[in-house]
């Protein structure tokens, strides 16, 4: 069976079948939740209204920031293979239900809320797994080419998840494309049990304790350095704007052009098409040629400025041209900076870090929405959605107030490797205790 797979895979030798299909399910995974993610707000679009869309974006920020630390440890208990298969059978379900209730043609906003909600805890449930098993699989001389191996894959996928989508909603209409979805998620499930299973691991009956012990470190070791608290405040305002810009407001954009779902899968297609080539081409050909803090506040009023463009055009072809755009902004302002601030913090400190740094993205995450839902209520799509964009530039300027970023940015890797606790070493050994 080896010999049929590409070379790249046969380098893993006995190892390349569970490998490959590994990748298969990886890929397919993303396929499926992107094709969702295009496919379900184009249906609470149409069917039940802007205000239908913004309530259902709050409620699935709400349900993200309380499902990820509550459930996220209860992987611990099983091996990660049983981890992924279980959590898909559960998505397989969630879609099977989903494209039923949207066959039956009566479209009920609480129900498909609750439905997106199991949804946000199953994905809870298998991102974990799918994000670490990759180690357990493949010895550690070959997991940098593994990984890279697994990009690529999800990086095709990326872009034909919206892209199906969009073909799928201009064909077979909302309750076929959702019906593909579920088809997916199942053979999916069925790769994923064929993943060689592993001893239970040791239960942790501490998860939610250890999160919360976890969460207040770092937001301490955060709030106690200027430039980490400006850092963090910065990213959650953009993140207000932004989150929705890239999220929640393109159906209802291309909703109100009067565009066919077609349109949603090539927009979204676009964006993730300019994502890949920020993070293959643009952070290190724009940091080469112009240094990390001139590339972190251009690129991030670029951004701004083209979701803007995205709001105020009334040419479809344009709107998807500055998509593509924030999507390779997105991509190379994330990018640049982030092996820097991560080589910075203790290597003690980084879960406690991530932590705080997600808790703080997914409460911007669900104000975001609720500020579009109550704006759009006020305003139209355009002026909301190009107001946001403006928004979003004008926040990134606060970079510029952030003390000593120009100086931290502008060192190098080897110099930059623990500079939290070489310049603040009181804060973490307080913190530690």
């Amino acid at each position: 069976m080896t010999l049929f797979l590409p070379k790249r895979l046969r380098d893993f030798g006995d190892a390349a079948p569970m490998i490959a299909n590994l990748l298969f399910t990886d890929a397919l995974l993303m396929l499926t939740e992107l094709a969702g993610a295009t496919i379900l707000p184009w249906w609470i679009t149409t069917s039940g209204g802007v205000d239908a869309i913004a309530l259902f974006s709050v409620a699935i920020a709400i349900a993200t920031f309380i499902a990820m630390p509550i459930v996220s440890p209860l992987g611990d208990r099983y091996c990660k293979a049983t981890q992924i298969t279980r959590g898909t059978w559960v998505l397989s379900a969630i879609s099977l239900a989903l494209a039923l209730l949207s066959e039956q043609g009566s479209f009920h906003l609480g129900v498909v809320v609750a439905l997106g909600c199991v949804q946000v805890v199953a994905i809870a449930f298998v991102d974990p797994a799918r994000s670490s098993i990759l180690a357990e699989l493949v010895p550690p001389n070959m997991l940098p080419e593994a990984i890279r191996l697994r990009k690529t894959f999800q990086s095709v996928s990326g872009m034909l998840g919206p892209l199906l989508a969009g073909l799928g909603l201009s064909t077979i209409g909302v309750p076929g494309s959702l019906f593909a979805c579920a088809l997916l998620s199942v053979v999916a499930a069925i790769s994923a049990a064929r993943l060689p299973k592993a001893q239970s691991a040791e239960q942790r009956r501490d998860g939610l304790i250890h999160w919360w012990n976890e969460l207040r470190g770092g937001l301490i070791a955060k709030w106690h350095m200027p430039m980490e608290r400006g850092w963090t405040f910065v990213n959650f305002v953009v993140w207000i704007f932004q989150g929705p810009a890239v999220g929640m407001l393109i159906p209802i954009k291309v909703h109100s052009l009067g565009m066919s779902g077609n349109w949603l899968g090539i927009s979204m297609g676009a964006l993730y098409l300019g994502v890949l080539f920020g993070s293959l081409f643009g952070s290190q050909f724009l940091v080469d040629r112009f240094g990390r803090y001139r590339v972190r506040l251009g690129i991030g009023l670029l951004e701004g400025v083209a979701l803007a463009g995205v709001g105020f055009t009334a040419n479809p072809f344009l709107m998807v041209v500055a998509l593509a755009v924030s999507g390779f902004c997105n991509s190379s302002m994330s990018l640049v900076g982030a092996t820097h601030r991560a080589l910075a913090i203790p290597k003690a400190f980084r879960i406690r870090f991530a932590a705080a740094s997600s808790m703080t993205t997914q409460v911007a995450g669900a104000i975001g929405p609720a500020i579009a839902g109550m704006a759009l209520y006020h305003w139209s799509v355009n002026a909301v959605y190009g107001g946001f964009g403006l928004l979003m530039a004008t926040s990134v300027l606060g970079f510029l107030w952030v003390p000593r970023l120009r100086e931290f940015l502008n060192l190098s890797h080897e110099q930059i490797v623990d500079w939290y606790q070489h310049q603040y070493p009181s804060i973490f050994k307080s913190s530690s205790r």
